[in-house]
């Protein structure tokens, strides 16, 4: 039984959350709701606000979780967002949006930025990053396609944070993070992995075309903004110097993967940049300001996305958190429904896939391992479940491809992206666990 203290402490942490998702829904600035809301968290659990000699405090929870989040991801940010501005200044995602739709019309502009995202992100490339260097091309087949531009976000979202994250063979982070935990290889339940990917594919891009096609009808159509590149007043390169950059992005961070691990995102995308430039330096008429909105755009993307780590930090340290890991790693039942429901839980209430299951792993796993559970099914159960509720409005790849990165309103780009991100992968996961249980 909960006392008094520990029932306020789990109200606070849920009202807390819950008070970020609406504020974030409405469109404050997380620079000030995050914090606001992580601080309701500690005062309701007992935590103080600032002390010197334990560092168990408000101050020093978030600030080590955004400060943390920074210093491990901020030339990965940086050298993404240039990538995206280079490819956007010097005409290479026009030209390669266009080689796109001379092949596959412009009725497929989804498509091929589903498959562009998709191709990046199984080739090692960090979701962020993805964004940032799918968007200049999105923005480019809408226009086109005469598409509202306020379903690029999902578009990019079905690409990246479904059916290839949490994939047999995928090299992003979900998809190792249990290996340890449970002896297996990134390529556990394949066989399944493989229905449930094609399951969220064909279903997330069949109810997102559905989407598209009904604000279609009712009048929606692509706005442009002053911002964006256009077609008729420059001339563009040939759209191969677009797609060899990105091949050297995607070819250098796989063959330095497993090396270098998370340098060799840095070293591709620098070698990204570089290229880029050297391939389309002629048509670069204004390279400091492609540079300036570069360093902007990433410095707007990382603050975001690092105000909502903060409030994480500060919610792992409440006494209600470790009640919600505890009960939720300890659930009765078939094995890998609970798995599943505290992986889900967990990376729902840090906005984090990979925190999910870094926090419910060490738990689970030697109780489920210990009860025969097969590893193989564990942690592809693991690794689908945590990309579901973790794209709750207030997660940073969220609130990063909306806001900072496509300059939308979670009021109007939301909820496409809750169908691609929450729904198909909650879908993708009661699958994966029908199939193991009768295979």
């Amino acid at each position: 039984m909960l006392s008094s203290f520990g029932l306020l402490g789990l109200l606070g942490l849920l009202l807390g959350l819950g008070l970020l998702i609406v504020l974030t829904m409405r469109g404050f600035n997380l620079f000030i709701t995050a914090p606001l809301c992580a601080l309701l968290v500690a005062l309701t659990n007992g935590i103080p606000f600032w002390q010197l000699s334990d560092k168990v405090d408000f101050v020093h929870g978030y600030m080590s979780g955004f400060s943390g989040f920074v210093a491990a991801w901020f030339l990965m940010f940086l050298l993404g967002s240039l990538f995206g501005k280079l490819m956007e200044h010097t005409g290479a995602a026009d030209a390669v949006a266009l080689a796109i739709v001379k092949r596959l019309g412009q009725t497929r502009a989804v498509l091929a930025i589903v498959l562009a995202c998709a191709v990046l992100t199984y080739g090692g490339v960090s979701l962020f990053v993805v964004a940032f260097s799918a968007y200049p091309m999105a923005v480019s087949l809408f226009k086109g396609a005469n598409l509202p531009r306020r379903f690029i976000p999902a578009t990019l979202a079905l690409g990246s944070v479904t059916f290839t994250m949490t994939s047999a063979g995928s090299p992003e982070i979900q998809n190792w993070i249990p290996i340890p935990y449970l002896g297996t290889t990134p390529y556990a339940g394949w066989e399944v992995s493989l229905l449930v990917a094609a399951f969220m594919a064909i279903g997330g891009y069949w109810a997102l075309m559905t989407m598209i096609k009904h604000a279609v009808q009712k009048g929606e159509h692509f706005i442009s903004r002053q911002s964006d590149p256009t077609l008729s007043d420059k001339p563009l390169p040939h759209w191969s110097t677009g797609l060899i950059p990105l091949l050297v992005v995607l070819v250098t961070s796989f063959i330095l993967h497993d090396s270098l691990q998370q340098a060799a995102l840095i070293i591709a995308l620098a070698g990204g940049v570089i290229s880029l430039y050297l391939l389309n330096f002629r048509f670069l008429h204004n390279p400091g300001t492609a540079t300036n909105e570069g360093v902007l755009g990433a410095l707007l993307a990382i603050g975001n996305t690092a105000a909502v780590v903060g409030f994480g930090g500060v919610a792992k340290l409440t006494p209600a958190f470790n009640q919600v890991v505890d009960y939720m790693t300890h659930l009765p039942g078939p094995e890998l429904i609970g798995a599943a429901v505290a992986v889900s839980a967990i990376a729902g209430l840090t906005g984090s896939a990979s925190g999910g299951q870094v926090i419910a792993l060490p738990e689970i796993a030697p109780t489920y391992l210990d009860r025969g559970v097969d590893p193989e099914q564990l942690h592809r159960v693991v690794a689908i479940s945590s990309g579901a509720l973790d794209s709750l409005p207030h997660n940073g790849y969220v609130v990063t491809t909306i806001r900072a990165i496509c300059g939308e309103s979670h009021q109007n780009a939301y909820w496409p992206v809750a169908v691609v991100s929450v729904l198909m992968p909650l879908l993708g996961v009661v699958l994966a666990i029908l199939l193991f249980q009768w295979f």
